[in-house]
């Protein structure tokens, strides 16, 4: 699988998809209630992650949970990224 060029990765943030481009990265920031409540989204975000086979990093902070989606076995972002962004983006919140 072929990264993506930029064009068609800003055309995607474009068309609201809710993540922004930190290099060869796509990045989503979520908070939520609590400490309860970010592992509960990303419980949601592992089950997505687990049926696409493809697997964000996960940083979690008390209430605020950062995913990042690349393929590195690319070298950055494919379509592959772009399609569990929006799933993900399904589940609610974030920037």
């Amino acid at each position: 699988m072929a990264s993506l060029d930029t064009a068609t990765v800003e055309a995607a943030i474009a068309r609201g998809i809710k993540w922004h481009r930190d290099g060869e990265e796509l990045v989503k920031t979520w908070s939520g209630a609590d400490f309860g409540a970010a592992l509960a989204y990303v419980n949601a975000v592992g089950e997505l992650a687990e049926q696409a086979n493809h697997h964000p990093d996960i940083d979690i902070r008390w209430a605020t949970v950062t995913l990042r989606l690349s393929t590195h076995s690319a070298g950055g972002i494919t379509q592959a990224d772009l399609d569990l962004a929006a799933q993900i983006d399904q589940l609610g919140g974030g920037s």
